[in-house]
């Protein structure tokens, strides 16, 4: 009895150093990761006068996305670094010793990958696409609904990439004295409009400014001449949208995945794109498995060498960064021909296959072949 719980001891011993391994590497990697990629906000803080505490709130919605997509090559890490110690330890050797099978020493391994596998399921069906949709939608309305309150006094404030706001003061009640605006939002007509003195206003699409005794000045493209309009008052949109919220065209992204197989997007090209991309979601998190048994292939299959070795851990990144470079050539043609999809779930699924066939069945063949020479040999002895 003492013998049969030997394995359920070993299988704790390495899921538990697989386990908080993973949460260790996932938890860094994702802090690296929202790091980088939180710069592209900071000048929301920087420029437009955001509390640090609506930036966190912002960029702390994308991390869900950012764990879904290193999940399974944090699962690859992890498992390809333990087990690779526990060779170098020689606690592979002694298991194998033991007489456990090379199932039984994957069989930790294979239950992390799970378990990344089922959570990776729970982000991209249900977490991501919610998150993104409030980021989007946050972002939404910091740059229009809140755009008002970003204007500073003395400073040239981007409320968009095409939409540029100067004032040189401001009142607590709202009225504003000195006042540039470079709106480049039509392509066709790029316009500097000058004015002494403005007013806030809340509009339907986001917050308008009043201009009082101004100058609009445009540049005629076919003449090349300088056009000046005066005024007495005039109100400009302030909104980087061009509709109300409600119109606000929804992301890929933020989308169910019932949603995505079956579009119904804004322009009718996305089509593609749309339903590769619900198949990338079904498909991706099977990724955790397939690479798990990339690394269990390369640490427990070979002859031991009591030095290590290079050549297999080698081979083994290597041919998980291919599986992820051709992932993601696969997903950029499957999302422009749709007859392609099958190898979404090709490049995810069949790397496992060929990896569990290679680690897994040479032990039932060499139960088999040992089993056949008695026969041929009692027919030569009857002869």
């Amino acid at each position: 009895m003492r013998f049969h719980n030997v394995p359920t001891r070993l299988d704790r011993y390495i899921f538990r150093q697989l386990f908080w391994g993973l949460i260790a590497v996932t938890t860094g990697l994702t802090a690296l990761i929202w790091l980088t990629q939180s710069l592209r906000f900071i000048e929301l803080v920087v420029n437009r006068g955001l509390s640090m505490l609506v930036f966190m709130q912002l960029t702390g919605l994308l991390i869900p996305s950012f764990i879904a997509v290193i999940l399974p090559i944090t699962t690859y890490v992890v498992i390809q670094f333990m087990y690779n110690r526990l060779s170098g330890d020689r606690e592979i050797t002694v298991m194998r010793a033991a007489g456990l099978s090379p199932f039984s020493l994957a069989r930790p391994a294979l239950a992390v990958a799970l378990l990344a596998t089922i959570a990776g399921y729970w982000l991209n069906l249900y977490v991501v696409p919610s998150t993104l949709a409030s980021f989007r939608e946050f972002q939404w309305e910091i740059r229009n609904k809140v755009a008002a309150f970003l204007l500073q006094e003395g400073v040239f404030t981007a409320i968009s990439d095409k939409l540029v706001v100067y004032i040189r003061s401001r009142k607590p009640d709202g009225s504003l004295r000195g006042i540039l605006v470079d709106d480049a939002r039509d392509p066709a007509v790029h316009a500097t409009i000058l004015a002494e003195s403005g007013q806030l206003l809340e509009g339907a699409n986001g917050p308008r400014v009043l201009l009082i005794n101004g100058s609009r000045q445009e540049i005629d493209r076919q003449t090349g001449r300088l056009n000046m309009l005066t005024f007495t008052e005039n109100e400009i949109d302030l909104g980087d949208a061009s509709g109300p919220e409600a119109a606000r065209p929804p992301d890929m992204s933020e989308v169910s995945t019932a949603a995505l197989l079956h579009p119904h997007p804004v322009f009718e090209r996305d089509i593609p794109k749309w339903i590769a991309e619900g198949h990338k979601r079904l498909a991706g998190p099977l990724a955790s498995i397939s690479y798990a048994l990339v690394a269990l292939v390369s640490v427990l299959t070979g002859s031991f060498q009591r030095h290590g070795g290079f050549i297999r851990p080698f081979v083994s990144v290597l041919a998980v960064v291919l599986l992820v470079a051709f992932g993601l050539t696969i997903d950029g043609l499957a999302a422009r021909d749709n007859a392609l999809i099958p190898l979404i779930w090709g490049r995810t699924v069949l790397p496992g296959i060929v990896c569990a066939i290679v680690l897994f069945v040479p032990v039932r063949w060499r139960f088999r072949i040992s089993a056949r020479p008695s026969e041929p040999t009692a027919e030569a002895a009857a002869e």
